[in-house]
């Protein structure tokens, strides 16, 4: 199974912030497409595995703080979403009762 291939890998090859490794790379590596990957690294973090990420890439995280880091990062991201979402609703008024 990819998912379980992917927390191997990063476990073994990817501990901590300093030894990320870039989505394509991890791509090739594994391979798994890159909608794949986001499913897998999402599914594993509902489970309670510490699969950390920045700008560089994902990692196993070590520290506590290297989770929270990214713990800040989704929740911006939530943010932008919510905002985008509520732009969305808004504009739903310049339309007339149509729903799809």
């Amino acid at each position: 199974m990819k998912k379980d291939d992917l927390k191997r890998y990063l476990a073994l090859n990817c501990q901590g912030k300093a030894r990320a490794i870039s989505s394509s790379r991890l791509q090739r590596i594994i391979p798994i497409s890159e909608n794949d990957l986001r499913k897998a690294v999402n599914r594993m973090r509902r489970e309670g595995v510490p699969i950390a990420s920045d700008q560089t890439g994902y990692y196993y995280a070590q520290t506590a703080g290297e989770v929270y880091g990214t713990i800040r990062t989704l929740k911006k991201m939530r943010s932008g979403l919510d905002a985008a979402i509520t732009g969305l609703e808004r504009s739903l008024n310049g339309f007339s009762g149509d729903r799809g």
